[in-house]
């Protein structure tokens, strides 16, 4: 039996297999608004065949964009044009919907990557960012401002709503985004976080605001819903971020009753040196799952089905998650299993596709007619 196609639980929801549509940010939102690019994409990973398709890094507030095209959840009209893209999903597809709940942080107020990705001056229309520090991401770009008291509790009310709205919308995990220099990573690397009242300095002060956060958030979900995190396991960076900070913070994020732990790396400086090679990342998921005892998700350049199939049969990770490999072929999990011998789901109106030399590959196909 395939370990990449073993059933999961995580709290009350059961997932088919271990493959996890990545969250992705597709730049394409009108303010904040699902569109019908949302309804094609999110429609065509559907009916991948994944265990678990997560929804973009979703901005919980305006200020909290990326780019004027990032996709939010902070008022009914967002919570609507979601909710029709929901609709046609849910109704094709049994496969269970996440959220990722995100805040830019600096790194907000951007144009999109096939625009030059570099910052919206506020003479060309672009919003001054906040961050916890005023410290830019990079020279020569705008300052972000400084998080006061009211400015934190505003943001993490701001998570609150958006969760609360992700359970009407019937979402059926969250999980918040902590990693790739984003709001929560910038509070922990010190790379980012200069403050030095009790959210900056030590380690216990740095994880502090991101944890309230994910505690407000658990607290505002319903509690037979997973909630997870998705960190940068380190920056890349000496003195940044880094593994044994990690393992401290997901522990405490278990300690709160976190479900999973997300381990990506990277994001909160230029100054970066990542070693891009196959599976580069997965010696943090590894870590964490050894060390902590959590749930762990394994994520970039992870391409093949044998490789994915040996992380999750060896315990590097417990689940996989693709992202530009799933672009590029929707259809992965159809070829994974295929390969590896198991099966998956599929909507009805494909199972003629089934190939003869992989008949039992779709779940229930049944051809019949002329």
């Amino acid at each position: 039996m395939s370990a990449l196609f073993s059933p999961i639980a995580l709290r009350g929801l059961t997932l088919a297999n271990r493959i996890v549509v990545s969250p992705m940010c597709q730049y394409s939102a009108d303010e904040g608004r699902a569109t019908d690019w949302h309804m094609i994409h999110l429609g065509q990973l559907a009916a991948s065949g994944a265990g678990m398709l997560v929804i973009e890094a979703t901005a919980v507030e305006p200020r909290g964009r990326i780019t004027p095209g990032d996709l939010g959840l902070w008022d009914d009209a967002t919570e609507g044009a979601l909710a029709r893209v929901l609709a046609a999903v849910r109704r094709y597809s049994p496969i269970p919907v996440a959220m990722q709940l995100a805040h830019a942080g600096r790194k907000a107020s951007s144009h999109a990557p096939w625009d030059g990705g570099q910052q919206i001056a506020l003479a060309d229309g672009g919003w001054l960012a906040c961050a916890p520090s005023a410290l830019a991401h990079k020279d020569g770009e705008q300052a972000p401002e400084a998080l006061d008291e009211a400015g934190l509790n505003g943001i993490r009310e701001a998570f609150v709503q958006a969760a609360i709205r992700a359970a009407a919308l019937g979402i059926d995990a969250l999980e918040l985004h902590g990693a790739h220099g984003y709001l929560l990573h910038e509070f922990l690397s010190p790379i980012a976080n200069q403050r030095t009242d009790a959210y900056g300095g030590s380690l216990e002060n740095r994880m502090r605001f991101p944890l309230q956060v994910f505690e407000a958030v658990r607290a505002a979900f319903p509690a037979d819903r997973p909630v997870g995190v998705r960190i940068s396991a380190t920056d890349w960076v000496e003195g940044g971020w880094d593994l044994e900070q990690s393992l401290v913070f997901a522990r405490a994020l278990k300690d709160l009753g976190a479900d999973w732990i997300d381990c990506s790396s990277g994001g909160v400086s230029p100054k970066q040196a990542i070693p891009t090679t196959p599976g580069y990342q997965v010696p943090f998921a590894k870590a964490v799952k050894a060390e902590v005892g959590i749930a762990t998700i394994a994520v970039g350049l992870i391409t093949e089905a044998q490789q994915a199939e040996d992380l999750v049969a060896q315990g590097s990770a417990d689940l996989i998650a693709l992202a530009r490999g799933m672009l590029y072929d929707p259809r992965w999990p159809w070829h994974a299993a295929a390969q590896l011998g198991a099966q998956v789901e599929a909507p009805p109106p494909y199972w003629r596709s089934e190939p003869r030399e992989h008949k039992g590959l779709f779940k229930g196909a049944e051809i019949g007619g002329r």
